[in-house]
């Protein structure tokens, strides 16, 4: 059955499967998390970021909260490839069928950049942020007490958001192949796109001009790197639709 075919029941049942799915990989995930938590927490520790930090539980519930964050996080990453393909299972029979081979191939693309962009915010800003942090304590004169609860709250919303950003070219390459988005819309919003951009870059970095080109400018890269994919998206998408016209005439 055509996807344009089902009824809103129909819709719905699928939906439900498809969350159902991911929920049980998901709890499992969780769980292989917890065994993997460990050794990743006392590795990030003995980093030359966190080596000049004491790090110190201000509540016995602390280093339990630093250990779930961890744990569902790894949950999140594993769980991302079985997310994405039921993500495509439920929209690919609305695909024509090249469009369902190429959309099929976006997921190991998403979790490479997802990847990049984790490393990009950890071994390249993270440690800038902390450097430039580190800095204004000596300069006021302030001797930091650090919890470890903070530490790792303040590591993981730094580093998880850039690997969401970077998702950017394969979001949009999946939205144009919908047909949801254009290059042309891309382009024609550019330059509130870049103001959206840099209030994300203000955002998740300190009040520093440096810091803050070092996020900002990556992010305008990724996307005139998005509009490009989007153009070759587009006229692939173009093209699928040509071929398939072609096909259902004869």
């Amino acid at each position: 059955m055509k996807f344009e075919e089902m009824s809103v029941v129909e819709h719905i049942t699928e939906l439900r499967k498809r969350l159902l799915i991911i929920i049980a990989f998901f709890l499992i995930a969780v769980i292989a998390g917890f065994l993997i938590a460990r050794p990743i927490i006392i590795y990030l520790q003995h980093t030359e970021e966190a080596s000049n930090l004491t790090l110190n539980a201000f509540n016995l519930t602390d280093p339990l909260m630093v250990y779930m964050k961890f744990a569902f996080i790894i949950g999140l990453v594993l769980t991302s490839p079985i997310i994405l393909f039921q993500l495509w299972a439920f929209v690919s029979p609305g695909l024509y069928e090249k469009e369902r081979k190429v959309t099929l191939s976006y997921i190991p693309i998403s979790i490479c950049l997802f990847l990049l962009g984790l490393a990009f915010s950890y071994f390249v800003l993270f440690p800038f942020v902390v450097e430039f942090m580190w800095k204004i304590s000596e300069n006021l004169d302030v001797n930091q007490v650090i919890g470890i609860n903070e530490y790792f709250s303040f590591l993981l919303q730094l580093t998880i958001p850039f690997g969401i950003l970077f998702q950017l070219p394969v979001v949009i390459m999946f939205l144009t192949r919908l047909g949801i988005v254009t290059p042309m819309f891309l382009s024609k919003i550019r330059k509130y796109a870049y103001f959206v951009l840099l209030v994300i870059a203000a955002l998740i970095t300190p009040p520093e001009l440096t810091s803050h080109l070092m996020v900002s400018i990556p992010l305008f890269i990724l996307y005139e790197i998005s509009i490009f994919i989007s153009r070759f998206a587009y006229r692939s998408a173009q093209k699928a639709k040509f071929e398939e016209a072609n096909k259902e005439e004869k």
